[in-house]
């Protein structure tokens, strides 16, 4: 079973484009967001780590720009680009003083003319021009987006004025194509990446409650009988059987109360969850992405804790990192003390890319043809 493909190479030439493509490169579409782009390659074309936080308020601005940009520069930035995500209206056109950084010649966010009214959160602008500049990060761009259209800081003329910008983009893009292909869905909000995963309403949580008491009785009998080496290999059968039946070619039914029992009872144990996580770097990694959200949904906590931890790997590897923080705050929610979850929560944390935590899985597992 080889690795995946790589990723499909999409090109962003122009400001629009790339701001057009923030839903896509998020996993949802931002509002009221403050967002750090980073510019990677020998010219700072190629898009890598999007860092994404809500527009704070004022008393907490250095804080949370502080934040951001350590975030931006686990990613070994050589430019990063800013954009800004409000329907707040223009503000008074108010005289700040000069940047504490001369050489910092590609924003004059120091400039305003008191005639007009001004671009809304200039101010918080200016806070991560400073925060970049201090580490040594030029940044390329610094966008307002609203109304579907983009305006920049740091443009004179007269289409950037407030009341003018231009217009997002329009008709479908290639990212967007690309998006599809790579199987990701664009949500409306944040929130509703929570909602997908929501756990199960109060009679089916009932049933599965009764499933995962039936099945935990009959498992442990049954390793009294036989031994728990014999129950993971059954595990992992069912693991398999799940995710082959959950695969393009089959698309079988809807799994069981106690199929879904049986599996969360099974990745409970190291050795079979650890030979799950290969499935994230293989053919079979959507089909198992499918069972893992299924699983999340179905399993009562803390069973929950261990097929939520699996789906945000599976959606990191494939580079959706807002899924895979929704996932991981499920699994935490569910079993603060999951130490498979709090690892993984400290490698988000720290921006583990994703190429780097397909590295570890093939470390950490074998070889994948082994394992499936």
């Amino acid at each position: 079973m080889a690795d995946p493909q790589q990723p499909l190479t999409v090109r962003l030439s122009e400001p629009g484009e790339v701001v057009a493509a923030l839903p896509h490169l998020l996993g949802f579409r931002p509002r009221e967001s403050l967002v750090l782009v980073s510019l990677r390659g020998p010219q700072g074309r190629r898009l890598g780590l999007t860092a994404r936080v809500d527009l704070p308020p004022p008393e907490h601005r250095r804080q949370v720009v502080s934040g951001l940009v350590r975030s931006l520069l686990t990613d070994r930035p050589g430019a990063a680009l800013l954009v800004v995500v409000s329907e707040a209206a223009d503000e008074a056109a108010v005289p700040v003083g000069p940047l504490d950084a001369p050489h910092l010649d590609h924003l004059d966010l120091a400039h305003r003319d008191l005639s007009h009214r001004d671009l809304a959160h200039r101010d918080l602008a200016h806070e991560v021009v400073l925060a970049l500049d201090a580490v040594g990060v030029p940044l390329r761009e610094a966008l307002l987006v609203r109304r579907d259209r983009w305006w920049s800081y740091d443009c004179t003329a007269a289409c950037c004025a407030p009341e003018a910008g231009t217009p997002l983009p329009a008709g479908t893009s290639e990212l967007a194509a690309a998006s599809v292909v790579d199987g990701r869905l664009v949500e409306d909000e944040r929130a509703a990446l929570a909602r997908r995963i929501a756990p199960v309403g109060f009679l089916a949580a009932e049933a599965m409650a009764r499933a995962c008491d039936e099945v935990g009785d009959e498992l442990a009998r049954r390793t009294a009988e036989l031994g728990w080496d014999v129950l993971v290999e059954e595990g992992w059968a069912a693991v398999r059987a799940a995710v082959e039946a959950a695969g393009p070619e089959v698309r079988g039914g809807r799994l069981s109360d106690r199929e879904v029992a049986r599996l969360a009872w099974g990745l409970r144990d190291h050795d079979l969850r650890d030979r799950a996580l290969t499935l994230s770097l293989g053919d079979a990694a959507a089909a198992a992405e499918v069972v893992w959200t299924e699983l999340t949904r179905r399993s009562p906590a803390p069973l929950d804790a261990a097929p939520a931890t699996l789906l945000a790997v599976s959606a990191w590897v494939r580079g959706d990192g807002a899924l895979a923080n929704v996932a991981l705050e499920r699994a935490l929610h569910s079993e603060p003390s999951y130490t498979f979850a709090g690892l993984l929560r400290s490698a988000l944390d720290a921006c583990l890319s994703p190429a780097e935590m397909r590295r570890l899985i093939r470390q950490a597992t074998g070889p994948l043809d082994a394992r499936w």
